[in-house]
């Protein structure tokens, strides 16, 4: 059984930094797809960051070179550092697990298999 556990959210001034965490079970990172997703009430659930076989990664636009993904093979968990976070940033946070080492061309959210419960980050000016 698959659990990816959320972890790091809050509140922060815009401009700070914060870390998310996810912390994986039931699944090697090493050896899948993982992501990070963001939701807010108004938009759909859409990729932020994903992480794969070589530890290629795949940053959306509007947050490259504000946002890292990085995982920790030994820990089992996968990273999302968030630097210089604007108010457009505030979303409920998901970690996903995809079906296979590589990530999908179509990184929509109904092509990655497994789901975390979320951590809030809430950005204010």
């Amino acid at each position: 059984q698959v659990q990816l556990v959320e972890s790091g959210g809050g509140s922060v001034q815009s401009g700070e930094s914060l870390t998310l965490s996810c912390s994986a079970s039931g699944i090697t990172v090493r050896n899948t797809c993982m992501a990070w997703f963001r939701e807010t009430p108004e938009t759909e659930r859409v990729v932020v960051a994903t992480i794969e076989l070589r530890d290629k990664t795949y940053l959306s636009d509007d947050v490259k070179g504000r946002f890292t993904i990085s995982r920790d093979n030994a820990k089992n968990t996968i990273d999302l550092q968030m630097n210089n976070v604007q108010s457009d940033d505030t979303a409920s946070y998901y970690c996903a697990a995809g079906w296979y080492e590589k990530c999908p061309h179509n990184k929509a959210h109904y092509n990655f298999r497994d789901w975390g419960q979320g951590t809030q980050v809430t950005v204010s000016s």
